[in-house]
């Protein structure tokens, strides 16, 4: 596996790793209940990771369709 899809993994530890650490209302962070912002936040992270990946990974070079 290449190193740069082992990014790749760091989405699924965070939502799911650290999930029963975040399971709490307080603190509200931008008005949402900390739970609700942990998800949200790891699913930007998600997409951020994944277009990384995707433009950087040198398996995914002339897959484009012209």
């Amino acid at each position: 596996m290449k190193a740069i899809k082992l990014l790749l993994w760091i989405p699924f530890i965070g939502f799911l790793g650290f999930l029963p650490y975040a399971n709490k209302i307080e603190p509200y962070i931008l008005g949402m209940p900390f739970l609700l912002f942990w998800v949200s936040f790891w699913m930007v992270m998600a997409s951020a990771i994944l277009m990384f990946v995707y433009k950087f990974d040198p398996d995914n070079k002339g897959s484009d369709l012209e």
